[in-house]
């Protein structure tokens, strides 16, 4: 066994059961109400370094993982493994009616690490002009939960109590490579996609004392690959650089990714039909099982730049842009309209070096974003972020991190419910610089 893994064998079994207790607790209270819509609600991936509102395209960092931009992994300096959840609380308003609502999933679990350790290189005094990084990450893509009751009253013929309920969602796999040539660096993300969305609206006519309920229940499987690629180029300000060549003076960072629209293979079974639970009497008129079909994804893109002074200070800006007006799924014919996102952020760190104030080592994040949302025309989500990444010195003088980062935002429209969530983020970062150390015995 490898030593990172023994290690850090406690530390995951406590991560582990700190993830068991926080889904067992969130799931059971999911009510998204908009994730009736297209594929749910994505879940944009959200880095353990977070609370910077969100910046990947031009975010690397030598002890943490950016999967969303393959290009950074090639800055990487030791193995990382991360793992993380989030939990959020929600306030829904139409017009005069208000709830609230709990939710929360596993935000990511990623491994990546260098293909050749820097302290090899530094014994047998090599410098490699081609750096490589490899990763795998396992995210949730999009999730439905929602559990909604209306009613809609007909003059003169009957009143209708409608409810609409769905759960599941979708995962993506994700295997990462990526090069680097001196300030160029190039990824590549390749992966898998899949999942089950179901949904159930049941029609209940309130002014007849024996009547049929309409039931209609969709279950929609989804399969198929994924790919992205990204880019980074490092613009050195200062005349600064290590050994093992990694710069360390003040730089901008310029970083891209994205991807073309992408297709994908769906499953679903249909079923309608009456029932009278009075009388216990049930009419099947539909049943379609096992019908095939295809769907795609939107072309993405992201850009970004990022100043940073290492170890001190970091301060970027990016924007993003999804051509959702080209989402298909036969199993479920939608209208979605384009969406933008555009965010800024900042980290702070008061010493890194302070042996004696603890507090002058935190990571302190800011950040802001505003997004339009594809699902309706006029859905627009921003949020206020902040963050702390926790340094903890683990065996061996290797720093790890706990990453606790803080979401306050609203989602807003003109004629629609509305919405203001709290989301809290807890990521683990845990660092290894022996793997593929070649130990020599004389």
């Amino acid at each position: 066994m490898p030593n990172f893994l023994k290690d850090f064998r406690g530390g995951l079994t406590t991560l582990s059961l700190l993830l068991i207790t926080t889904l067992a607790l969130a799931q059971p209270k999911d009510n998204s109400p908009y994730s009736r819509l297209g594929m749910g609600e994505i879940l944009y991936p959200t880095l353990s370094a977070s609370g910077m509102g969100g910046l990947s395209a031009a975010y690397a960092d030598p002890l943490h993982i950016n999967f969303q931009n393959p290009a950074s992994l090639a800055w990487l300096t030791t193995a990382a493994f991360e793992a993380g959840l989030f939990a959020e609380k929600a306030s829904l308003e139409f017009g005069d009616d208000k709830s609230k609502i709990w939710t929360g999933n596993l935000s990511h679990l990623a491994l990546a690490f260098p293909l050749h350790n820097t302290l090899n290189d530094v014994l047998d005094k090599k410098r490699r002009k081609l750096k490589w990084g490899m990763g795998f990450s396992l995210t949730p893509y999009s999730l439905v939960g929602y559990d909604i009751e209306t009613t809609r009253v007909f003059p003169e013929i009957d009143t209708t109590t409608n409810t609409y309920q769905g759960t599941g969602g979708s995962n993506k796999a994700i295997w990462s490579n990526s090069v680097r040539f001196k300030n160029y660096s190039f990824g590549a993300n390749i992966g898998y996609i899949f999942g089950q969305l179901e949904r159930t609206r049941t029609v209940v006519f309130d002014d007849l004392s024996v009547s049929y309920q309409d039931i209609f229940r969709d279950n929609i499987s989804i399969r198929g690959f994924v790919w992205s690629a990204g880019a980074q180029y490092v613009v050195q300000l200062e005349d600064k650089k290590l050994e093992d060549e990694i710069y360390t003076g003040k730089s901008l960072i310029i970083g891209a990714y994205g991807n073309s629209a992408t297709s994908f293979n769906t499953n679903s079974t249909e079923l309608r039909m009456r029932q009278n639970t009075i009388i216990g009497h049930r009419d099947t008129l539909l049943y379609e099982q096992d019908q095939e079909g295809s769907g795609k994804l939107p072309a993405e893109w992201t850009v970004g730049l990022m100043y940073q002074n290492p170890g001190k200070l970091r301060l970027g800006l990016e924007y993003t842009s999804s051509k959702w007006s080209d989402y298909e799924n036969d199993a479920k014919p939608e209208t979605l309209f384009d969406s933008r996102r555009i965010a800024v952020g900042a980290e702070y760190i008061p010493d890194i070096a302070s042996y004696n104030n603890y507090l002058r080592r935190i990571r302190y994040r800011a950040g802001f974003y505003h997004r339009t949302d594809p699902r309706l025309d006029d859905l627009k989500q921003y949020a206020l972020t902040v963050g702390f990444g926790l340094p903890v010195i683990l065996p061996r003088q290797q720093t790890s991190f706990v990453n606790l980062a803080f979401e306050f935002g609203r989602f807003d429209t003109s004629n629609a419910i509305k919405e203001n969530f709290v989301k809290m983020s807890l990521g683990f970062t845990l660092n290894d610089s022996s793997w593929f150390f070649k130990r020599k015995f004389g």
